[in-house]
């Protein structure tokens, strides 16, 4: 048989005072009460200065000076963006000069078109998986696989395409598309796409070439904005691979 294993003696374990500790956290950083009739302003201002909590603060502390001295604030989106409702924010931001460059991934283009062209997006995919029908609305794939194809003929990026043929075609929720009002602004907006992830891909109007070259000529504008951003903000928010990785790859080029 193995051995017995035995409790540990803890009586010899030396112990210290608690004045002596070095601490990480105390109540001078803790948050404010919060009062029914306070302002958003006042609310920000008495979140704890803790973690992710201060990491917004800093975040918008080095907006403000990166604007105040008219450099960039690139904003780098996931779909979850999109899909949650967090368009009209995006577009507040962009017209108001906050936001001057804008960064997506395909899915990001997909539901930002399909909100633009219906008013909703973001099927249920446990519903439909089974049926064999995941990802096959027509017009969302005609959409975006024609826009790479035109972008891909006329040397343009997809994201500048997509966001102009969605204003020339007045889709009726225009007004809260991202890659619409960037257009419409003249703010760069690229689209990064990983060839074979989005729902369009699977579609018969697919062409890879024309996806990868409208793609490809949109990360090409990024390392332009990328080569500019000395003393602005890069935010990456909602992609947690595709947008991180297309960032350090555009930095790196020289």
């Amino acid at each position: 048989m193995p051995d017995r294993v035995l409790p540990a003696d803890l009586s010899r374990v030396r112990t210290y005072p608690l004045k002596e500790r070095t601490h990480k956290v105390g109540v001078a950083q803790f948050a404010a009460r919060v009062e029914g009739a306070g302002t958003l302003g006042t609310f920000l201002d008495g979140l704890p200065r803790l973690l992710g909590a201060q990491t917004l603060r800093d975040l918008a502390d080095a907006v403000v000076t990166a604007r105040e001295a008219g450099r960039p604030v690139v904003l780098a989106m996931g779909a979850h963006v999109i899909k949650v409702g967090l368009g009209p924010v995006v577009v507040q931001l962009m017209e108001e000069g906050t936001v001057t460059a804008l960064a997506l991934n395909g899915a990001g283009a997909i539901h930002d078109w399909e909100v633009a062209a219906v008013g909703a997006t973001s099927e249920d995919v446990p519903a439909v998986l089974h049926h064999g029908r995941f990802g096959m609305a027509t017009e969302t794939g005609e959409a975006l696989n024609g826009a790479a194809t035109e972008a891909a003929a006329r040397g343009m990026g997809f994201g500048e395409t997509l966001g102009r043929r969605i204003v020339e075609a007045d889709l009726p929720h225009r007004g809260v598309s991202v890659l619409a009002r960037a257009f419409e602004l003249s703010i760069p907006v690229t689209v990064h796409v990983a060839l074979g992830s989005d729902i369009v891909h699977q579609h018969p109007s697919a062409d890879g070439a024309a996806i990868g070259a409208a793609t490809f000529m949109d990360f090409r504008r990024l390392v332009t904005v990328v080569s500019q951003l000395s003393g602005g903000v890069w935010i990456n928010c909602g992609s947690a691979v595709q947008l991180p990785e297309t960032f350090l790859k555009a930095l790196s080029v020289r």
